[in-house]
């Protein structure tokens, strides 16, 4: 009876032992893992086993056994998140689930700034590691048909932000994402518009938002360069914009802006054709947008720098001369 009683608790002793190795595997131990991070994409509809799959196959020694077990322990079930994950070690079986649950997936970014170019962007976009590039091959037509876009051209359609996205995504989708923001940025500024604008719809709106972007030198004088060019459209008087003048030359353009190409004519001159040019010339900022729909109530015309990043503003001709003899040609 004494032997029975010793190998019995030997028995429950060995269980023992065995349910704390189990806890301490499960709850303490850390898995094997390479130095630094480790990325693990884990495929959309992915049970655990396959997720402790994915792991194995990036150095990660996880025990599928365990994983399953500590996972249905859990009450886990149907919470598992696909997407691209980091991981650096120490890591346990829970932290591993933890994270896998809770979709703190890698998130990479990439800025369009406000002034740029389309052709600016797609460089942007194509220089990107983490972007599947889709759009290689395509010309801007094609992209414009891909995302759905109705526009002939792609100057100035998407919106300059920061956007966040998965590793691996398709370039596409961020041009999507760029386009329909723009839409949706530009149609609630055009609802909240000034009445009596000499503007006929939100792409006029877009075009002359992309003016100011390009004119203004200090955000909070935004609204007053907006006015000047609002207030030349409701006399008819010529824009008269470098920045038009110069997107208008293209690859012509050496950094020098002459004489002789303010009179080179062209659908973007705006010194040699009134109105505004047919397609906005970069990308304008939410800000540019609202400024232009809600211009500053000035009666100024003109405009030039005072050197210093701030404009001097005035409201006829003489005056205007005045402020150039003084801040251009150095004049008292």
């Amino acid at each position: 009876m004494p032997r029975l009683k010793t190998l019995l608790f030997l028995a429950l002793l060995a269980a023992a032992i065995a349910l704390a190795a189990g806890w301490y595997a499960v709850e303490r131990a850390p898995v094997p893992m390479p130095e630094g991070k480790v990325r693990v994409v884990v495929p959309k509809g992915a049970h655990v086993r396959a997720a402790a799959a994915a792991l194995r196959e990036q150095g990660i020694a996880v025990s599928p056994t365990l994983m399953f077990a500590r996972y249905r322990m859990r009450g886990l079930d149907g919470q598992l998140k696909a997407g691209t994950y980091e991981f650096s070690a120490p890591q346990t079986i829970d932290s591993l689930l933890d994270r896998l649950v809770s979709g703190d997936t890698v998130v990479e970014t990439i800025r369009f700034v406000e002034g740029w170019t389309f052709r600016q962007m797609r460089a942007a976009i194509y220089a990107h590691p983490e972007l599947k590039r889709d759009s290689a091959g395509l010309d801007d037509a094609e992209i414009l048909k891909r995302i759905g876009a109705d526009e002939q051209h792609p100057e100035g359609l998407f919106m300059p932000e920061t956007y966040g996205f998965a590793p691996g995504t398709s370039d596409l989708e961020i041009y999507r994402q760029a386009y329909r923001l723009m839409k949706r940025k530009l149609a609630e500024a055009w609802e909240t518009r000034q009445p009596g604008l000499p503007i006929a719809d939100p792409y006029q709106a877009l075009v002359l938002a992309s003016i100011v972007e390009k004119e203004t030198g200090k955000p909070e004088e935004r609204g007053k360069v907006a006015a000047v060019f609002v207030n030349r459209l409701r006399i008819g008087m010529m824009l008269q914009s470098d920045p038009t003048t110069i997107y208008g030359l293209g690859d012509r353009f050496d950094g020098n802006l002459r004489k002789r190409d303010l009179q080179a004519d062209t659908p973007y001159n705006t010194y040699t054709r009134g109105g505004l040019p047919p397609t906005p010339i970069a990308l304008p900022g939410a800000a540019s947008i609202e400024a232009v729909l809600a211009p500053a109530d000035i009666k100024a015309l003109y405009f030039v720098a005072r050197g210093d990043g701030t404009s001097e503003f005035s409201n006829n001709l003489a005056d205007h001369n005045r402020a150039v003899a003084r801040y251009q040609l150095g004049r008292k």
